[in-house]
């Protein structure tokens, strides 16, 4: 809660140490104003002035029907002189020029937020500095003017107390009501503080029982299971946290969810709102996941100063981005590098979660990889980290890997290999002979025509064709499969159609050569984890798993096993 001290004095000015009132030309180009319109946003300020203040632990108590918060933390604290002018209009250590409003280095920077609450309550703040003897106690009229200064026996950081919220605020007032809603809110507050600063301890109260604790974190791989129980660090794959573009996301064969709740972006330290970027990210994971179902990502920016403006909302939840689109590609890059393999085998779920169905049909399979693909050769094209052990059911590939087995679905392995096949090569070829479809509406020859098929009117009813795909062009069923291509509106809906139909069918026998080629094209995809339908395709058995179940390590009599 306690504002840092800034950077050594400038030299184009005289600035002291302190919390300084900045100039009227500087706080009139500010999106700042009145934002504490909840409880949540109240302790929003309190908690961004903490993590400012560099604390390490911070402990939240809340009293929610009586508008009444306080937030404590270990941070640098502050002198009685800063305490004094700490809820004055615009006052604030952290910048002092209108240089300073491009260059935001800090969450809080306006100088605005402990004066807004001075304003919709009773603000008394407590602070010690390090050096300090002894801590200090100050409490604030409405209009932010210290009211007394007294000594108080403290440890260095800070303590902020609220009461009274919206005493003389009758319409917000009835904010601090709805009990489900407010807390969801200030969950929300909370989770979003750690998210971005997992090396923080949090302590959480409501009415005086502990709510919530969050213990710190090397990395959000290991802090985002206390925030959602239901993930396990095996279910996430996270980048290097020194990076620039730092990214987490939910493996998608093991974990996604019903609603787009959790495509979280944040920059310089806290969550933002960007729906263009939320969507841009969201795009990436397409045909990755079931039909209506959302992935669990994150991406956190760090960014130069001087790319983000952050005067765009008073409560600094939207912002503009210079370089908007750089920045995008970037972060899809990132989630293309988390959702492609990590090297060695695909490890598969426990239990696989429920996914979108394939329309499949027993019986023999046509086009594989590509029209001239040998799945006679025996050599594969590099070594394979999964052998083929044998078919199970005809259906299912049955592969050692090497530290337990796997189980590879065939039709839906393939299905992978070969939509990321037509998305880097999408051909159409001449037909030896055109094809007349009848009954065609409007919509389903443009739709053709949007995926370059050459369609002419053929009779009243007809329509003849005169290329097709090249994956369809040997196939019996060559009508159906472009009559379901006219309900495609786009090319990669009609990518996954094709991928489907010409994919191994299950019920297909494969002989080991054929099995370990597939396992080893499959293994190459940068998506192995899920078929276009977003089907989870690998179930994995590790050796860990296999010697529980057998009880390796129970020791009855003498054992001459291992």
């Amino acid at each position: 809660m306690s504002p840092p001290r800034p950077d050594p004095p400038r030299q184009d000015g005289d600035h002291t140490h302190g919390i300084h009132p900045l100039p009227a030309a500087v706080a009139s180009q500010m999106a700042a104003g009145q934002v504490i319109d909840s409880l949540a946003a109240a302790l929003r300020e309190l908690v961004e002035n903490a993590l400012d203040a560099q604390a390490s632990r911070i402990t939240v108590q809340l009293w929610p029907q009586a508008g009444r918060l306080q937030v404590a933390d270990n941070g640098l604290g502050l002198s009685p002189t800063d305490l004094e002018r700490a809820a004055t209009p615009h006052s604030t250590s952290k910048i002092y020029g209108e240089p300073d409003l491009w260059q935001v280095k800090t969450l809080g920077f306006r100088g605005q937020a402990l004066h807004s609450l001075a304003q919709v309550g009773e603000l008394r703040l407590c602070s010690r500095t390090a050096t300090g003897d002894s801590g200090w106690q100050v409490t604030y009229s409405p209009q932010g003017e210290p009211l007394t200064l007294t000594p108080v026996a403290m440890a260095p950081g800070t303590i902020a107390s609220l009461s009274r919220l919206f005493l003389t605020w009758p319409g917000r007032r009835q904010s601090l009501s709805p009990q489900g809603r407010q807390r969801r809110e200030l969950q929300r507050v909370i989770h979003h503080a750690a998210l971005c600063h997992p090396q923080v301890t949090w302590r959480v109260e409501i009415d005086d029982r502990p709510w919530l604790t969050l213990t710190p974190s090397p990395n959000l791989r290991s802090l985002l299971p206390q925030i959602l129980p239901a993930v396990t660090p095996a279910d996430l794959r996270e980048t290097p946290t020194s990076t620039d573009c730092h990214g987490l996301i939910g493996l998608p064969d093991r974990y996604h969810r019903p609603r787009p709740d959790w495509i979280k972006l944040a920059i310089n330290g806290r969550v933002v709102t960007l729906p263009e970027f939320e969507l841009g990210l969201l795009q990436t994971f397409r045909h990755t996941l079931p039909r209506h179902r959302y992935p669990l990502c994150l991406i956190h920016l760090r960014l130069p100063p001087e790319q983000v403006d952050w005067h765009r909302s008073p409560d600094k939840s939207m912002v503009y981005l210079h370089r908007f689109d750089s920045w995008l590609e970037g972060a899809r890059q990132t989630i293309e590098a988390l959702l492609g393999p990590a090297g060695g085998p695909i490890p598969g779920p426990a239990g696989l979660p429920q996914g979108g169905k394939t329309t499949e049909a027993e019986g023999h399979y046509g086009w594989l990889g590509s029209p001239s693909m040998d799945l006679s050769d025996p050599l594969p094209r590099s070594s394979p980290s999964l052998r083929a052990v044998a078919q199970v059911h005809q259906r299912y590939i049955l592969a050692e890997q090497p530290d337990g087995l796997c189980l590879i679905e065939q039709h839906i392995a393939h299905e992978r290999v070969i939509y990321e096949g037509l998305q880097d090569h999408w051909q159409l070829l001449a037909l030896p002979n055109p094809l007349v479809l009848e009954g065609l509406t409007p919509t389903q020859v443009e739709h053709l025509q949007q995926l370059g098929l050459e369609v002419e009117a053929f009779g009243p009813q007809g329509w003849l064709i005169r290329n097709a795909p090249a994956p369809l062009i040997q196939r019996q069923d060559l009508a159906a499969a472009l009559i379901e291509l006219s309900g495609s509106d786009n090319l990669e809906k009609a990518l996954v159609a094709t991928a489907c139909r010409t994919a191994i069918r299950n019920g297909t026998p494969l002989s080991l050569p054929e099995m370990q080629r597939l396992l080893q094209d499959w293994q190459g995809t940068r998506h192995p984890r899920t078929c276009p339908h977003g089907r989870p395709i690998c179930l994995t058995l590790t050796e860990t798993s296999l010697a529980r179940f057998f009880k390796r390590h129970w020791v009855i009599g003498k054992s001459h096993g291992i």
